[in-house]
C-alpha cells in the first residue's frame, strides 16, 4: 500500500468556497467560527463545555433505547454512549442519507474521518473524551436520491412507492434486490460476507433506519462509532423551544437571509431559507408548514392550525415537527455536545450560511471540517500510469488537457507554438509602435491583423494536435481508458462507486487501509494505491 496526499486545490474538483475556506481567505472568515486545527478545537471545547447536564442524560437514555434491539454492539460503542453524560465528553459528527447499502464510497470516508479525528484529538487533549457520531438522515423524504447504489457500472435499484420520512420505510421488497445483487457477486469469501451483510441488514430488519444502523455498526462498531437517529420523541422535546421560536418568529429566515446577502457577494449560495423551515411529519407524509395570516397550513393537506393549536400540537407531539436543511444543523448542535461537523463541500457551503442564526439563538457554532476524499488506484492501474509517464497529480487534469499534454510530450515533432506566439506578439508590438508614430488610424489594422495571425496559429496548433492524436491513437486510447477507470463519468469515483466493489477484492483490509491513511486535519486529498 502506498499513500500520497496532494492539496485539494490541485485536484480541480473543489469549489472556490472550499478552497478559500481551506486557505482561510479573509472574505470567508466572517462565516465560520473556529478553524479545524488544534487551537480551534481548544477554543471550541471552552465554548461547548457548558452543555447541559440534563440534555446529556436525555441523550444517553435515547441512544440506549435506539440501540436496545441491535445485536453485536461493541464495548467501545457502549462505553462511548455511557460517557456522553460526563461533562468532559464531546462529539465529532458526520451525517449522511440512508442510501441503499451505504450508497457512494464517501459514506465510508465521512465516518472514518470522524473516527480518526476523535483518536487524534484524544492524544492532543488527554483530559477530554471524544465520541465519533454518525447522524442518520432518517427524516429526509427524497427517496429517489437513496433508492439505489452503483455496482461495477450498473445500478442496483429498490423500486417501491415514495412518501414520508425514509427512515420509517418498511424494508419489504428488498429481498428481491438482495437476490439481484447476489447474482453479481460470485461465491468468494468476500462475496459471501457482502451477501450476508446485505441480507442481515435489509431482509432481517423492518425499516430503513434499523437496517442502516446495523450496517454502520457492523462496519465501524469496533471503533466505537455511535449512530444516532434524530427522529426521536425525547430528543425532539429538547429542541421544542427552538421550534416554538421558529413558528412564532421565523428566526431562521431572518438570520440566514442577512447572512446570504453578504455571502453571495463572493460565493455560490447552496440553499435558500423558507419563512418557516419546518416540516410536519406523520407516518406517511412530511409536508412543509406554511404560515398564512394567523393560520399554520400543512402544505398539500387539509390540515390547518391556529397559533394556539399548533403550539399545543408541539407540546403534545414534538416528534411531528421535522427541521429542514436550514434547521437540522441547529437541532444537531442543541442535542449533542458537539465540537465539529465533518462533511462534503456542498454541506460545508450551506453550514456557512448559518453562523448568524446560531449566534441569534445563542448556540455555539461548530467547527466545520471538509471530509477526507480518496482516489483508489489499483496496482495494475498504477503500472499503467507509470508506463504512460503520467504522474498522480497529472491524472486529475481535464481529459482534453491531459491528452494534449501527453501527446505533445510523446510526439517526434519539435515545434513550440508558445514560442511562435511570443515571437509573433513581439513583431506586432514593433508594428504598433511604427503605426503610432506614422499614422494612428493604422493601429486598428495592425491590431486586427495580430488577432487574425494569433487565431491562425491557434487553429494550426489544434490541427496538429488532432493529427498527432490520430497518429498516436493507441497511446490516446490507453490514457483515456485508465483515466475513465479512475474517474467514472469524469467525476470523483467516491461519488459513483459503492464500497462493495473494493470489499469484494480486498475484504476487511480495504477499510483498514482507509483507516490508516486518512488524516482529517491535514486538509489534503488522499491517493491510495492498493
Amino acid at each position: 500500500m502506498k499513500i500520497t496526499h496532494i492539496p485539494f486545490q490541485q485536484t480541480g474538483f473543489f469549489s472556490k468556497t472550499m478552497i478559500d475556506y481551506i486557505e482561510k481567505k479573509e472574505n470567508i472568515q466572517p462565516f465560520y467560527n473556529n478553524f479545524p486545527d488544534y487551537d480551534g478545537f481548544a477554543k471550541q471545547i471552552e465554548e461547548k463545555k457548558y452543555f447541559s447536564k440534563e440534555n446529556r442524560i436525555i441523550l444517553e437514555e435515547s441512544l440506549l433505547k435506539q440501540y436496545a434491539n441491535l445485536k453485536n454492539v461493541s464495548e467501545s460503542t457502549f462505553q462511548n454512549i455511557n460517557s456522553l453524560k460526563e461533562k468532559n465528553t464531546f462529539t465529532i459528527t458526520t451525517g449522511h442519507q440512508l442510501n441503499l447499502f451505504t450508497g457512494p464510497l464517501y459514506f465510508l470516508y465521512k465516518i472514518i474521518s470522524v473516527i480518526n479525528l476523535c483518536e487524534e484529538l484524544a492524544e492532543k487533549f488527554p483530559d477530554q473524551h471524544f465520541v465519533p457520531i454518525y447522524w442518520m438522515a432518517t427524516e429526509d423524504h427524497d427517496f429517489d436520491e437513496i433508492n439505489y447504489f452503483n455496482f461495477k457500472g450498473s445500478k442496483v435499484v429498490w423500486d417501491r412507492p415514495d412518501g414520508g420520512a425514509v427512515g420509517r420505510f418498511s424494508t419489504d421488497g428488498l429481498q428481491a434486490v438482495f437476490e439481484t445483487f447476489s447474482k453479481h457477486l460470485g461465491s468468494s469469501r468476500n462475496a459471501n460476507y457482502l451477501q450476508s451483510l446485505f441480507k442481515r441488514a435489509y431482509v432481517e430488519h423492518t425499516n430503513l433506519t434499523e437496517a442502516t444502523r446495523f450496517i454502520a455498526n457492523e462496519l465501524f462498531g469496533e471503533y466505537g462509532l455511535v449512530v444516532i437517529d434524530g427522529d426521536d420523541v425525547a430528543l425532539k422535546r429538547v429542541f421544542s423551544s427552538v421550534v416554538k421560536d421558529e413558528l412564532l418568529n421565523q428566526t431562521s429566515f431572518k438570520a440566514t437571509t442577512s447572512t446570504i446577502e453578504n455571502l453571495e457577494k463572493e460565493y455560490k449560495v447552496q440553499v435558500n431559507p423558507r419563512e418557516i423551515n419546518l416540516f410536519y411529519l406523520t407516518e406517511n407524509r412530511r409536508e412543509r408548514i406554511v404560515k398564512e395570516g394567523n393560520d399554520y397550513i400543512i402544505n398539500d393537506t387539509d390540515l390547518v392550525f391556529s397559533e394556539d393549536e399548533i403550539l399545543a400540537e408541539l407540546e403534545n407531539h414534538p416528534e411531528r415537527f421535522s427541521p429542514n436543511v436550514i434547521m437540522r444543523p441547529l437541532y444537531q448542535e442543541v442535542i449533542l455536545p458537539n465540537l465539529c461537523y465533518v462533511g462534503g463541500g456542498g454541506e460545508m457551503a450551506y453550514w456557512l450560511e448559518l453562523k448568524d442564526y446560531f449566534n441569534t439563538v445563542e448556540i455555539p457554532f461548530p467547527i466545520l471540517l471538509l471530509r477526507n476524499s480518496v482516489l483508489v488506484v489499483s496496482e495494475k492501474q498504477s503500472k499503467k500510469l507509470k508506463n504512460l509517464h503520467i504522474s498522480l497529480e497529472e491524472i486529475f487534469m481535464k481529459q482534453h488537457d491531459l491528452l494534449a499534454k501527453k501527446v505533445k510530450e510523446n510526439s517526434d515533432i519539435e515545434f513550440n507554438f508558445l514560442d511562435a506566439k511570443t515571437l509573433l506578439e513581439q513583431q506586432f508590438l514593433m508594428l504598433q509602435k511604427v503605426a503610432e508614430e506614422t499614422d494612428v488610424s493604422f493601429v486598428g489594422a495592425v491590431n486586427a491583423q495580430q488577432r487574425k495571425q494569433l487565431k491562425g496559429l491557434e487553429n494550426l496548433e489544434k490541427r496538429l494536435l488532432r493529427a498527432e492524436k490520430r497518429k498516436q491513437a493507441d497511446f490516446v486510447s490507453r490514457i483515456t481508458e485508465v483515466q475513465n477507470q479512475l474517474f467514472p463519468n469524469q467525476s470523483l469515483e467516491e461519488r459513483q462507486r459503492n464500497f462493495s466493489e473494493y470489499y469484494l477484492e480486498h475484504g476487511g483490509s480495504f477499510i483498514e487501509a482507509l483507516k490508516s491513511s486518512l488524516k482529517p486535519l491535514q486538509l489534503e486529498f488522499t491517493i491510495l494505491e492498493l
